[in-house]
């Protein structure tokens, strides 16, 4: 295993990063192959822009819940319960003060019960009893964003573990009055875990275990829905001056993230997400507990491939990674290395 660790300390390692990222598969059953898989990772850029209100707004989410068969890695497929075809769920934005309209649609080919817990909700589960849907069906609640930071939603359908585990989870970010600095760029990156009968890798469409979530063992652990999904053409990408910030947060079920940016420092920390207090500074890795999130912020000044991490690094061959590239002129004066030592994966 040490071995394996530290052949990811070379630049052939963001290749291998790129080269388990999911690509078409087909979904595979006893009958056969059928339709191809669908592409359900969510992209770190697709998040909605600041908002520039200054007087308080009403908000329509629109979430419609779907059990889908998506591509999980090359060759391998999984049935995916999702918020709008995608995982995570789609990224709210509101200003603290609004008032925000849920309307939650169980689609009518689901076989389950769904419905959705918003973290930044006070009002009785979240919103969850609310929006209990059956298929085919839309509810609806509306709630007060009373206190700003950035929060989980997810389903709570029982059993609520199974429902976070295949991809029913997401972040809804209030801002404080007068809204966050301003940054060059903004991303939106969740950790879950998929927990599956078959071994890691197994051809075809996997079936999810619920023994192994019970005993808390995850097969894959994923960040923004699949293997390895947020490298190849769905890596982040700035330039070397460029500003970051990267919402991060856990849906789990039930694993704490290390979050880490391998060749990065975080310039500043909202720790636990909380907008209101002072955030700390100059900060090496965060810990975000399953519910939980982070707002982190960095400012590129080499070029070089980067990698996203949970720093507990096995994680990282079970799936957990993602690339920033960034590009510009080289910066001797920070860095100096041999010709691709800006893509070692060490200190």
């Amino acid at each position: 295993m040490i071995m394996k660790l530290f052949a990811l300390l070379t630049s052939a390692a963001v290749l291998a990063l790129t080269a388990g990222a999911p690509a078409a598969v087909l979904a595979q059953d006893a009958a056969g192959p059928t339709a191809p898989a669908a592409d359900i990772i969510r992209r770190a850029t697709d998040l909605p822009a600041p908002l520039t209100a200054s007087s308080p707004r009403h908000h329509v989410v629109n979430l419609e819940t779907t059990e889908v068969i998506g591509q999980l890695e090359n060759g391998t497929s999984y049935t995916y319960w999702t918020y709008n075809d995608r995982v995570p769920g789609p990224f709210v934005r509101v200003r603290v003060g609004d008032t925000v309209e849920v309307n939650m649609t169980n689609d009518a080919d689901s076989v389950m019960m769904h419905n959705v817990d918003f973290h930044a909700v006070t009002g009785p589960g979240g919103g969850a009893a609310a929006t209990n849907a059956n298929p085919g069906e839309t509810k609806s609640f509306t709630f007060k964003a009373l206190q700003p930071g950035l929060y989980v939603y997810h389903c709570a359908t029982p059993m609520v573990a199974q429902h976070i585990a295949n991809g029913m989870y997401g972040l809804i970010l209030v801002e404080p009055e007068g809204g966050l600095p301003a940054v060059d760029h903004e991303f939106y990156v969740m950790q879950g875990e998929l927990y599956t009968e078959e071994a890691q890798g197994t051809p075809g469409l996997l079936t999810e275990s619920v023994e192994r979530l019970l005993d808390e063992q995850p097969t894959y652990y994923v960040m923004n829905g699949a293997f390895k999904a947020l490298t190849g053409d769905n890596a982040l990408k700035a330039e070397v001056g460029d500003t970051a910030r990267i919402y991060f947060g856990v849906g789990g079920p039930n694993k704490i993230s290390s979050f880490h940016v391998i060749g990065e420092i975080f310039d500043r920390v909202y720790r636990d997400a909380s907008l209101t207090s002072a955030p700390i500074t100059d900060v090496q890795t965060v810990l975000v507990p399953p519910g939980g999130a982070t707002v982190v912020d960095l400012k590129f000044e080499v070029p070089g491939s980067y990698i996203m991490v949970d720093h507990a690094l096995s994680r990282v061959d079970r799936g957990a990674a993602g690339i920033i590239e960034v590009t510009g002129p080289r910066n001797p004066d920070v860095f100096r290395g041999a010709p691709d030592a800006h893509n070692h994966m060490e200190h």
